[in-house]
């Protein structure tokens, strides 16, 4: 028990260290930006007091964003998604695994839950002991189910998820700006270094490592923040991109996209004034969600909604949508069920 409680705690303390990593980095560059480069190699007090003003506004929401990623926790299920005691014993008591996946489906018709697992069976946590909602998954390293789930990532040495994808963005958004910042306004001082027209004293070696640790941090990240604006613009997650969401009626890669403005509302909202803020202003609770080719009688929250804007590949999406009302096989569920299809 001692020695469990040990290990425990030494991964819990190295899950820091990537983020101690990034903290140190960015006070050097703090020190090394404001007093090697502004206060010392800078020589025009006008050119100092202008860059020192957008650093330090680049470097607030820089900051500000990186903590919001790191200390929002991930939000849980709610209660009315776990077993209840009566439940969970019947669950653990039962043998036989056909009897138990009927449980999960009479228990799943009373909750907003709409997908499933690659075999159609319902969502279930075994370790959490709840149905997951839709979109939600177990993170192994957080010990706990999270709405929404996108990843785990060990620089903020938390789960990405519904409450703090946007501050996660937004983090990966200043961080590409911050970067660009010091790259563009340190190159020609870098070049006059180089060139040897300022004397070789203590700030050329800062402001020299200064620009390669800027390009360098840049160039990784402009890729994974351009792959996070590819995500938002299709609805999709870190893990459905990876793997297909299995709805009720089979497959559908496209079953939460919306349309390209919606997808972008459905994690910073509709008040666009919050957009470059780390206020959460995501919609919804995180249990559930508008789906593309659900009838409106079956999700709530299509209800009273405008048509969804197509996207760019709408021919593409009109297959798809297409594809995923196929019918059954046999022909009277084949009728009756595209009849329903037409009718929405």
């Amino acid at each position: 028990m001692a020695l469990s409680w040990g290990l425990r705690c030494c991964r819990r303390a190295l899950s820091w260290v990537p983020v101690l990593v990034i903290v140190l980095v960015v006070l050097w560059s703090y020190y090394a930006y404001v007093f090697e480069l502004c206060l010392v190699t800078v020589l025009s007090p006008a050119e100092k007091v202008i860059y020192l003003i957008f650093y330090h506004a680049i470097f607030v929401f820089f900051t500000w964003t990186y903590w919001k990623s790191i200390f929002t926790l991930p939000q849980q299920p709610n209660q009315k998604f776990h077993l209840s005691y009566t439940d969970k014993e019947r669950y653990e008591n039962e043998e036989r695994p056909e009897v138990q996946k009927q449980m999960l489906v009479d228990m799943a018709k009373k909750l907003p839950v709409y997908t499933r697992t690659g075999s159609g069976a319902v969502r279930f946590c075994d370790r959490c002991h709840l149905i997951k909602p839709d979109r939600c998954h177990h993170c192994s390293v957080c010990a706990m189910c999270v709405l929404k789930m996108d990843h785990h990532c060990p620089w903020v040495n938390n789960c990405i998820g519904f409450s703090n994808y946007k501050f996660f963005l937004q983090f990966l958004a200043y961080s590409v700006l911050y970067c660009l910042y010091i790259a563009t306004t340190a190159f020609s001082y870098f070049i006059k270094y180089w060139r040897g027209e300022l004397p070789s004293v203590r700030s050329k070696f800062h402001v020299l490592f200064l620009l390669f640790v800027a390009c360098m941090f840049f160039v990784s990240l402009v890729v994974l923040f351009g792959y996070h604006c590819w995500l938002v613009s299709r609805n999709k997650t870190t893990l459905e991109a990876f793997c297909t969401p299995v709805f009720t009626s089979g497959p559908e890669k496209n079953g939460f996209n919306l349309g390209f403005t919606k997808n972008i509302q459905q994690v910073f909202g509709d008040n666009k004034k919050f957009w470059l803020i780390p206020i959460g202003s995501s919609p919804g609770d995180g249990h559930s969600f508008p789906v593309r080719s659900m009838n409106e009688s079956q999700n709530p929250l299509l209800a009273n909604e405008e048509t969804w804007e197509d996207n760019d590949d709408d021919s593409r999406g009109k297959k798809a949508h297409k594809e995923f009302f196929s019918p059954p096989s046999r022909a009277s569920t084949n009728k009756e069920h595209v009849s329903t299809t037409n009718a929405v």
